[in-house]
């Protein structure tokens, strides 16, 4: 798991700005969660870190909103060859542009298989509603959140839910930004209740968040910035 866009830098060479994207591979399609606010920045960061637009089988957009959605289009010029799994709610004319470029967009609404080890939450409600991507590893779950908007508590009791299974590793959006110490360290304390193994916030999860994280997971805590890869072995 290569973390190819983020407000956050983990190398140098590669450039940081607002919004999240994640590649994966090692199962049997190659995803690309969320594609990052601008496309340039995207690609141009994908070609520093070796990633090829035409590795990726298909995209999984968390949600609407364009800092998770804005390197979509710039993309597709280079691959339109690749299926793109967004939560049914978004507009007929994001579909349709999707369309026009050639590709085929799958509209999720349930939980649902997308491959060997890769799952889809299904729509999980919420003031923003959202979907997540489940890896199923030897390790245990892996679970990628764009923002988390319909929290992120909710989002790891849908996972379990669903799969009845471990959560070795969540990392992504927490959409943490803004809350103070004490509801922070609430939601630090409901992950170790949950028996969450390894944490990674990034994107809009905040400084404080991150940091106080930090101090609890330890070597448990995963640094997320742009250019960081993630291996599971």
């Amino acid at each position: 798991m290569t973390i190819v866009y983020d407000n956050n830098a983990f190398e140098e060479k590669i450039t940081k700005d607002w919004g999240f994207s994640c590649f994966i591979k090692g199962f049997k399609k190659s995803i690309l969660f969320d594609t990052g606010a601008n496309g340039h920045i995207l690609l141009s960061n994908m070609e520093k870190l070796g990633i090829r637009p035409e590795e990726i089988d298909l995209v999984f957009l968390s949600h609407a909103h364009r800092d998770h959605t804005g390197g979509l289009d710039l993309l597709l010029s280079q691959n339109s060859k690749m299926d793109i799994w967004l939560p049914e709610f978004f507009s007929l004319s994001f579909k349709n542009a999707i369309k026009k470029k050639g590709s085929t967009v799958v509209e999720v609404k349930n939980f649902q298989k997308i491959c060997e080890g890769a799952y889809t939450t299904g729509i999980i409600t919420g003031w923003i509603k959202e979907q997540s991507l489940i890896l199923d590893t030897d390790k245990g779950l892996i679970v990628i959140t764009g923002c988390a908007h319909p929290r992120i508590t909710k989002v790891i009791t849908t996972v379990k839910e669903l799969l009845k299974k471990d959560i070795y590793m969540v990392f992504g959006g927490f959409h943490l930004a803004g809350f103070d110490k004490a509801e922070i360290q609430e939601r630090i304390d409901w992950f170790r209740a949950s028996g969450v193994k390894k944490v990674g916030p990034c994107h809009c999860s905040g400084d404080e968040a991150r940091k106080l994280f930090g101090e609890e997971y330890k070597e448990d805590f995963i640094e997320i910035g742009a250019g960081k890869e993630i291996r599971i072995q």
